[in-house]
């Protein structure tokens, strides 16, 4: 099926490449510059971790170490946690009050051209940069010398892609090129600029739409990652089918299937012709290519004062790239479980109701599920096994992969990517006046499948001791309580294309972020903290669009 819906897209770009002589009939420019000012506290390092590369905190309790944890990048903490022979987990969280606070202001500017020609032919091209307040300034103040910035990579062709409408006298359209992607609200695919670190994404690709007043029918390929000619099968690819019906009145109805396959070489070792046959025999070491399925319903709209967006998924397939993450787990064996298979359900869910009365103040209530697994436990057996095998590998843990999702519930356990975890959210908003818009919120989170930490991953007098752990079959539980979310939020629209916001967050740490689950980067990254300290987020931002 993968072939034939390949093959499909091929033939149309062959068809729609072929060159339109068609006369240029309009011309329009636009772009936007948007600005926001972020202020995190209590959330990072703390102060002790910025002085020390080594260790995120120093103090001596019983021989070891409070919450000793050597730095470097998410993955190995994924690998140590899963050691029957345990170093403790990394976390780039500390909810401490000791912690730095963290601020930036980011700017990104966005210029388009889009050119209309006639037999429905039309081009788009975007440029875009993205951009940190002060890392491109190009003077020493002290010195007073002046030296060009590092700007090779601020202005980047963001979108550039060629649109046929109507094709062949039928409702039938093609873009071809590099562009935007949003299927339905963005749940899971989504140009990804939300909220802070705003750089968005864009797609390399083909898209097929065929789109009647009662349905709509879209086809994609998309070239993720490009490995020739170091691999000959060695790419990374997204596949989608996503139909609408829209024969409701003001509701939309979705199906959707998209595979990911990324067929990448995996290799945990490359010990030559003599441990390829031993890796053989023990099959170990032969990695699979991923092919990552995600089915899903949606359903959204208006029905009088109510609103809602609903929407389910379940993704499966095999994930041996995920199995690949937890290579080099056991005390001897370097390799990683090479059948780590998906098998998660999803879901997300908001109503709402719009009084009509002064302020059209708007209510409601929501919540998302996003399966996931931690098997990173092991009993006495598992110990043994991995001390005595050097063939051994750890049981992998899958959770929810959230794609290229557009919708974060959090200023600050995510950029899109949480996972592991159900949450409830309510709120309510009002608009004082005409160009006003005040949002209130509140949301609760709690980690579906807790991280089992080793002892003496334990509070004892106060302080939590997690220096190396060899017996690693004795654990214990995390706390699921992640904590509850309050934001304020204020919109003014000052004019049609300029518009203000504000915005003010405040987290209430529960047991679950101090003591840390997997919750980050789709259910691969680790959140404990140091401490139990609220976090607070402010920003300001402001937008112009032309």
């Amino acid at each position: 099926m993968r072939k034939s819906f390949a093959i499909m897209l091929v033939v149309a770009t062959v068809v729609t490449a072929v060159p339109a002589f068609a006369d240029l009939q309009n011309v329009q420019v636009g772009g936007s510059v948007r600005i926001r000012g972020n202020w995190y506290m209590n959330v990072g390092p703390d102060n002790w971790t910025a002085r020390n590369p080594l260790f995120e905190h120093a103090c001596p309790v019983f021989g070891g170490w409070n919450n000793y944890r050597p730095l470097g990048n998410p993955i190995a903490g994924l690998r140590w946690a899963a050691q029957p022979g345990r170093l403790a987990v990394w976390s780039p969280f500390s909810w401490n009050d000791t912690t730095h606070d963290s601020s930036w202001v980011e700017q990104r500017t966005k210029l388009n051209v889009k050119a209309d020609f006639t037999d429905q032919v039309s081009a788009f091209i975007e440029l875009d940069s993205y951009d940190v307040w002060g890392e491109d300034f190009r003077s020493d103040y002290v010195t007073g010398l002046d030296a060009r910035a590092n700007t090779s990579d601020d202005v980047e062709v963001y979108q550039a892609y060629i649109q046929a409408d109507e094709m062949f006298g039928y409702p039938l359209s093609a873009r071809i090129g590099r562009m935007e992607l949003k299927l339905g609200s963005g749940w899971l695919v989504s140009p990804m600029d939300t909220a802070a670190g705003f750089t968005g994404t864009s797609f390399d690709g083909i898209e097929l739409t065929y789109g009647t007043d009662m349905f709509a029918v879209s086809g994609i390929w998309s070239k993720l990652a490009e490995n020739s000619p170091l691999e000959q099968d060695g790419d990374v690819d997204l596949y989608a089918v996503y139909a609408s019906y829209l024969g409701i009145e003001n509701v939309t109805i979705d199906g959707y299937w998209m595979m990911i396959r990324d067929a990448r070489a995996l290799a945990d070792t490359y010990p030559g012709w003599f441990g390829n046959w031993i890796e053989d025999l023990f099959g170990v070491d032969n990695y699979d290519p991923t092919t990552l399925h995600t089915v899903g319903l949606r359903g959204a709209g208006t029905m009088g004062a109510f609103d809602f967006e609903a929407e389910a998924a379940y993704q499966f397939g095999d994930y041996d790239i995920a199995g690949f993450q937890f290579a080099g787990a056991g005390l001897q064996s370097p390799y990683g479980p090479n059948e780590a298979d998906a098998s998660t359900w999803a879901g997300n869910l908001e109503v709402g109701y719009t009084f009509d009365m002064q302020y059209e103040p708007r209510v409601f209530i929501g919540g998302a599920y996003f399966g996931g697994e931690d098997n990173r436990d092991v009993n006495f057996w598992n110990w043994l096994g991995a001390v005595a095998c050097p063939f051994w590998s750890a049981d992998s843990s899958v959770s929810f992969n959230r794609l290229f999702s557009g919708w974060e519930y959090s200023e600050f356990l995510e950029n899109s990517e949480l996972s592991n975890v159900w949450l409830a959210r309510a709120g309510v908003s009002v608009k004082p006046t005409e160009k006003t818009e005040v949002l209130l919120t509140g949301t609760y989170f709690e980690t579906l499948e807790p991280y089992a930490a080793t002892w003496p991953n334990y509070w004892l007098l106060g302080y939590r001791v997690t220096w190396f752990a060899p017996f690693s079959f004795f654990d214990q539980e995390n706390d699921t309580d992640m904590g509850y979310e309050v934001g304020l939020y204020v919109t003014y629209d000052y004019t049609e294309d300029l518009s203000f916001q504000v915005g003010y967050a405040h987290f209430f740490v529960g047991d679950g972020l101090e003591q840390g689950n997997f919750n980050d980067l789709n259910g691969f990254g680790f959140n404990g903290g140091t401490s139990d300290d609220d976090a607070d987020y402010v920003f300001f931002e402001t937008k112009l669009a032309f």
